[in-house]
Parts: structure tokens; sequence; C-alpha cells
């Protein structure tokens, strides 16, 4: 477990480079191929040199017989590693028949075959949202994958001597029925569970599914993260000192929504979230995405890079790479 002498003094960044992405209906939005080539240069701008950088990446298990593709968004995630970036895997349990002991073996291989690369390992996606088969909340035993889930990845971690990799799992905003989710875990695995987390990640999408007047998005943000801390993490027994990540967060253009819009609520929230670090102890920030899935639907979820989807820069761009050369670790 991450302990207050561990508490980095400033955010380490990182963004989702794929062209896939999740829609309310348990779709996926895609559109063009990705260009790995594009990728690789878009990564390295944003960086600002070698300074230390997550890519997000989102490796599905599912049953042998499960007629589905396997989510692995961006293929071959691992070749975006190197100079200075380092991984940041989803393994997301979208398990049909609840198999926790497949998703185990598949946490742990996962750990064996990226670990030297990656930084950090999120056990699941939304394990509270349920109804939505993209996200997995949607599957049976969901609460004992993410408990046996960051058990295992703990434990292969360490036999496998990368002390450097954390392991979590991330959620939504708990609100209403949902508040008690993160204590249901904690009642679940113990205090064994609780000791193998080295962060607790947020997707969190201010102004997007509910709007926040412009004048209230700086406070909204704080609020939130505060709430979630003092309200959600320390009162289910997780340390102040395990370090809360956002494991995603972004503003998609569209109509009536332009693209300078989006620049100014990236450097909105942003600072918001950094001016919050230490009281909240915030240890990262990832956003999703770098490109749009489609630019030529105008859905919420088709848009949410800082690109289009032929890699043209948004404003966004420009200042989510000015924040991480000012604000980053």
């Amino acid at each position: 477990m991450t302990s207050t002498s561990d508490m980095p003094d400033a955010l380490i960044f990182g963004v989702y480079p794929g062209g896939i992405t999740g829609d309310d209906t348990g779709g996926l939005a895609t559109g063009p191929a990705d260009d790995p080539e594009r990728i690789l240069d878009a990564l390295r701008s944003l960086q600002s040199g070698e300074r230390p950088f997550l890519v997000r990446g989102y490796l599905g298990f599912t049953d042998p017989d499960d007629p589905r593709t396997h989510v692995r968004t961006p293929e071959r995630v691992e070749r975006y590693a190197g100079e200075g970036r380092a991984l940041d895997l989803v393994a997301q349990f979208q398990s049909r028949s609840g198999d926790v002991a497949g998703f185990t073996a598949f946490v742990r291989d996962l750990v064996r075959r990226h670990g030297h690369r990656a930084m950090t390992l999120q056990v699941t996606e939304e394990p509270n949202v349920a109804g939505n088969p993209t996200l997995d909340g949607y599957y049976p035993n969901i609460r004992r994958a993410v408990v046996e889930g960051v058990l295992a990845a703990k434990d292969e971690a360490r036999r496998q001597g990368f002390d450097h990799l954390k392991i979590g799992f991330n959620t939504t905003p708990l609100f209403g029925p949902a508040a008690g989710f993160v204590a249901s875990l904690v009642e679940e695995g113990g205090q064994a569970f609780a000791d193998a987390l080295d962060y607790v990640g947020l997707d969190f999408f201010p102004d997007v599914f509910m709007p926040v007047s412009p004048d209230r998005l700086h406070d909204t943000v704080t609020g939130l993260l505060a709430l979630h801390r003092a309200e959600r993490l320390t009162p289910a027994g997780i340390d102040p000192a395990v370090p809360l990540y956002i494991t995603e967060n972004g503003w998609p253009t569209g109509p009536g929504r332009t693209t300078e819009q989006q620049a100014w609520v990236v450097e909105t929230i942003i600072r918001a979230v950094d001016g919050c670090r230490a009281a909240v102890n915030i240890g990262g920030y990832v956003h999703f995405a770098l490109r749009d899935a489609d630019s030529s639907v105008p859905g919420l979820f088709h848009r949410f890079g800082l690109m289009t989807d032929d890699y043209t820069q948004k404003p966004a761009f420009a200042a989510y790479r000015k924040l991480i050369a000012e604000l980053g670790r």
C-alpha cells in the first residue's frame, strides 16, 4: 500500500489513444482504424520530452465460447511504451458465466506479460455500473472479480519482482444506492484487499451527461473529488494515503459543443484537479481520448478526442500539452 511519504509532488498525466469507445446502448463507437505512427507522434508531442506519461489500454476477458470479439484497444498497446511512457492497463471482466477463476488467471498473465512496461493495472472497468454490457458491472460475480482480481494481480506482481506496478480498481461517482459500493468491496475482501490497493480510480465526465454551468465547473469538480474521498473511500476503509487517480475524463465536441469550449473545459477541470491534489491525494490524470472515434458522427460518444479521427489537432490538444508541461511530474 502507498504510504504518505510516497505521495507524489505533482500529477502524472496520460491518455487513451485508441479509436474505440463504448456508448450508452451497450455498443461500441468506432470509425477509421488507428494509425500507430500518428499515435506515436501525438504521444511524443503531449509528453513534453521523456517525462513519465501513461498510455491507457483496455483488454477484455470473456468466456471461451463467447462469440464477441475480445476487447483490445488500442491493438498492441505495448508498442506505445518506452521513451518515458508506461502502460496504464485495464483488465476488463466481461464473462457472461461469471468465471472469476478464469479472470484471475487472465490478470496474472497480464502482469507477467506486461508488468515490466506498465505503471498501473486497473482491475475491471466501472464495476459499479450495471445494465450496460460494455461495462463490467453488467456481469455476474463482479464484486468477487474485483476483489480476487486485485489480490491476484498484487500477488503476481510481487512474485515477478514488479515493485513499481500499481494495482487498483475504479468506479464512476457513487451516488444513491451505489454510494456503498466501495464499502461492499472492502467488506468482501477484508483487510487483505484494502492493503493490496495502490490506488483507486475514478471515471468522471462533468458537463457531459449532466449539464454544469461554466461558472460552477471548477467548484463542481473540486467538490465531487472531496466528497468521493471523504464520504466514499475513507469511510469504506480505504486509507487516505492510497491515491486517487482520474482514470477517464473528457468532454466531447459536436453540435453546440465547440472545439474552443472543449479546450476551456479541459483546462478548467485539470486545474481544478491539480488545485485539490494535495487535499484529496490525487496521483494521476488520464484523458479520454486522444482522437475521436468517428468525427463524422455527431453523437456524444464519437467525438471525445483531443484530435479528430484523422489526427488533426483540436485546440484542446495544445491546451493539454501545455498543462502537462506546467503541472506534470
